[in-house]
């Protein structure tokens, strides 16, 4: 797993879960080319470069993560937050996206000006680390959703080649 994020990991812990016995997610450290604040095919780049360069062949497969934002039509601020993982065995790279969502306009004026989603939403939430916790999209969603929901959602999309590989081939 190319993250040592806690709420990514437990994630992707479930997802693997729900098809596979004996699983074991181990987080690594990696750097991709994908900016602090990723937006747009940055972030499915930063998710597929997290995959790849966690990958071992001690393992049957990596996963990457990278949450980011979308410029979209028909929104307030004219973008949505997707979470976007990479399932990677060596060979083949899939990608699944979780459910997106909008922020405030204040968070995206923010953002806009350079800062990183999580140093805003961490002074809007009022909790530190958010990002490594429930997400801002718990705090959004009143706790309805949190992020490693998203991410067991993305990570789950980004299996279905490999659960159904013969209709993959």
């Amino acid at each position: 797993m190319g993250s040592k994020n806690p709420t990514k990991i437990e994630g992707a812990r479930r997802a693997f879960e729900q098809y596979f016995d004996d699983v074991e997610i181990v987080g690594v450290e990696v750097s991709t080319s994908a900016p602090p604040q990723p937006f747009d095919a940055e972030t499915v780049r930063g998710a597929i470069e997290r995959a790849k360069k966690a990958y071992s062949p001690d393992f049957d497969f990596s996963v990457g993560i990278e949450a980011g934002l979308f410029r979209s039509e028909c929104t307030i601020t004219g973008y949505l937050d997707f979470q976007v993982a990479a399932v990677y065995d060596g060979e083949r790279c899939t990608i699944g996206f979780g459910p997106g969502f909008e922020y405030p306009k204040l968070v995206v004026e923010e953002v806009l000006k350079g800062k990183e989603v999580g140093e805003v939403m961490e002074k809007v939430s009022g909790i530190k680390n958010l990002g490594k916790k429930v997400g801002a999209v718990h705090y959004l969603s009143k706790g309805a959703i949190s992020r490693t929901d998203l991410s067991r959602i993305s990570v789950t999309m980004a299996l279905i080649p490999f659960i159904n590989r013969e209709m993959y081939l």
